[in-house]
């Protein structure tokens, strides 16, 4: 039981090392797109094979074997979402912003601090479908929301949602609760 134990820990401390060596590697850009934005590139991360590997088995790794297929939300969530397709096993679903797909089949409005968006999806997510939705960061929550709702349209059921960062300040969480985070900030 004691070899147990301590082959488990050393897993686990090689997870946590391999987690924040993933952190790392994400840069914050002052003042992009706009004035006061701090944005957060992951590019350095994507660009890194054990960096990704890692952090794609840390969004799914609570939710294996409970969807059918994953949406992922445009743009840096579809990049996200293809890896988590491909190691799952499913398929992948795009939510895109409106206009950029030939054949819509349903869509959201939603509100932003500054206006309104839409986003669209096609009806490859069929009536009773389990969903792992996943996008890039946990902002002011209202794009997952908007999401989860656009899944539901179409028939499907959100069983989780999963992004790579949560921008705490934000407060994202009053509006999408239940989302896993790898890292926050």
């Amino acid at each position: 039981m004691a070899s147990v134990r301590r082959s488990l820990r050393g897993y686990c401390e090689r997870v946590t090392e391999a987690l924040a060596r993933a952190e790392a590697l994400i840069r914050t850009i002052p003042d992009y797109p706009e004035q006061g934005v701090m944005f957060r590139d992951i590019t350095p991360l994507l660009a890194d094979a054990a960096a990704l590997r890692c952090v794609i088995d840390a969004m799914i790794e609570p939710f294996e074997g409970r969807y059918d297929v994953v949406a992922g939300v445009e743009a840096r969530g579809f990049l996200l979402a293809g890896a988590i397709a491909t190691r799952a096993g499913v398929g992948l679903v795009p939510i895109r912003k409106a206009g950029k797909l030939p054949r819509p089949a349903a869509s959201v409005d939603y509100a932003l601090e500054y206006g309104t968006a839409t986003i669209e999806a096609h009806d490859d997510i069929t009536r009773g479908m389990r969903v792992l939705l996943v996008d890039d960061v946990l902002a002011t929550g209202g794009t997952l929301q908007a999401a989860r709702e656009l899944v539901g349209v179409l028939g499907g059921d959100v069983v989780a949602t999963s992004v790579l960062m949560e921008l705490v300040s934000l407060g994202g969480r009053a509006i999408a609760p239940d989302v896993h985070t790898v890292f926050t900030a």
